[in-house]
């Protein structure tokens, strides 16, 4: 099996939030944490002829590319299209628990067809020669995750699954919103841990409530290959990305400060801004930067209220961080 190397910490797909700016902006951060898309469909790339979906920059190296579908010709048919424009992994998507996914019939609901899922798998792992990975839930509805995920497991596994991420809880795809299956469902750290070393033959990362580098850190040293780490690394990406690189690789830092991140996005801002982009686009990512710290609420309030100006560029960036420096400046 292949095996990234730099999925042992990650940051998660997370629809709206992880585009490419985003991944650039973390990139910045980080030299080693593996990058997500957001999830692209299928359908969209094969049958809409959406390629420009698969746009990044060569910058967000490591990036996987998220797939939703449900037919493995099709699968393959994007799952092609994704080496091709150079991403490191190709990852299907068996964990979101939209409305929007389910009428597809893809995301979560794939959990109660595991025959059909590792099918999935096996025709994305014969046209492709990078990684082929899954992220799943432990189940769904009135399913019992003790049952049905070694079940699951074993099928993508011989399907030739390289890596699985298993969001360490269930999905509720009736009577619960989306953003309610993030934090009502319990997660079961410890069934996927046994999972992890019933199936050790495949390589697995655990994803769900993970909000500290520690966090991540206890459960790789219990057993798990890597953790994926969402809306913490989202909103405070310097306190979760900046020491990823040093405490999960072994590796010298990507930059020594907050200042030197912002400095590092004013080329890519102003190559942004001349193809007719808006700052906007790119500084929405940013609003997290100086979470916790004093000034953080100036920094979020002068982005937000300044960036969807049709002027706006980026020194927008040196008045947010002149502000903070005023003295009735208060923490955010």
């Amino acid at each position: 099996m292949q095996v990234n190397q730099h999925a042992r910490l990650s940051c998660a797909p997370m629809m709206d939030w992880t585009d490419r700016h985003c991944r650039y902006f973390h990139r910045q951060i980080s030299r080693h944490a593996l990058l997500y898309t957001e999830m692209v469909t299928a359908p969209a790339l094969v049958r809409g002829g959406a390629v420009h979906l698969l746009d990044f920059s060569p910058e967000e190296h490591p990036v996987a590319l998220q797939l939703g579908g449900s037919d493995p010709h099709e699968l393959a048919q994007a799952a092609r299209l994704g080496a091709e424009a150079g991403y490191d992994e190709i990852n299907l998507n068996v964990g979101c628990p939209s409305d929007r996914v389910q009428s597809g019939t893809f995301g979560a609901v794939l959990m109660r067809s595991p025959a059909l899922v590792a099918e999935c798998v096996s025709a994305m792992k014969a046209v492709v020669d990078v990684p082929v990975t899954v992220k799943c839930r432990i189940g769904v509805d009135d399913q019992e995750p003790e049952d049905v995920l070694p079940d699951f497991i074993a099928q993508v596994r011989d399907a030739g699954c390289d890596y699985l991420i298993v969001h360490a809880r269930k999905a509720w795809l009736q009577g619960l919103s989306p953003k309610e299956n993030r934090d009502i469902p319990p997660l079961d750290y410890d069934l996927v841990l046994r999972m992890a070393d019933r199936f050790s033959d495949l390589p697995m990362s655990i994803n769900g409530g993970l909000d500290t580098l520690g966090a991540a850190e206890a459960l790789i040293a219990r057993g798990m290959t890597g953790a994926m780490i969402g809306r913490a690394a989202y909103h405070r990406p310097w306190d979760i990305l900046s020491e990823v690189d040093a405490r999960i690789f072994g590796a010298k830092p990507a930059v020594r400060s907050r200042e030197e991140v912002i400095d590092r996005m004013r080329p890519y801002i102003a190559a942004h801004l001349e193809r007719g982009g808006k700052l906007h686009q790119i500084t929405r990512h940013m609003l997290g930067l100086y979470a916790g710290q004093p000034g953080a609420r100036t920094w979020r309030r002068v982005l937000s209220e300044k960036a969807n100006r049709p002027d706006a560029d980026a020194t927008l960036l040196d008045e947010a961080l002149d502000r903070m420096q005023q003295p009735d400046t208060l923490a955010g």
